[in-house]
């Protein structure tokens, strides 16, 4: 069963990224984003590819994101 865990320090996000886990985004209790990358993130955005060209930029403070675990 996956396990979803919450990102919110930087801690979390720079985990996420150097472990190459797959993300969730929500926005207003709605995915929008699902199962791409972080490939950076800042104090405001967070980046998040999908495919090779597919990249999306995320208000860190509009958005929840989830860390996808198996």
């Amino acid at each position: 069963m996956a396990q979803n865990r919450r990102l919110i320090t930087d801690q979390d996000f720079q985990e996420a990224l150097d472990s190459q886990r797959r993300i969730r985004v929500f926005k207003d209790d709605h995915v929008i984003d699902y199962g791409g990358l972080i490939i950076r993130f800042s104090d405001d955005t967070v980046v998040i590819q999908s495919g090779v060209s597919d990249l999306t930029y995320h208000s860190r403070n509009g958005c929840e994101f989830f860390e996808m675990r198996k």
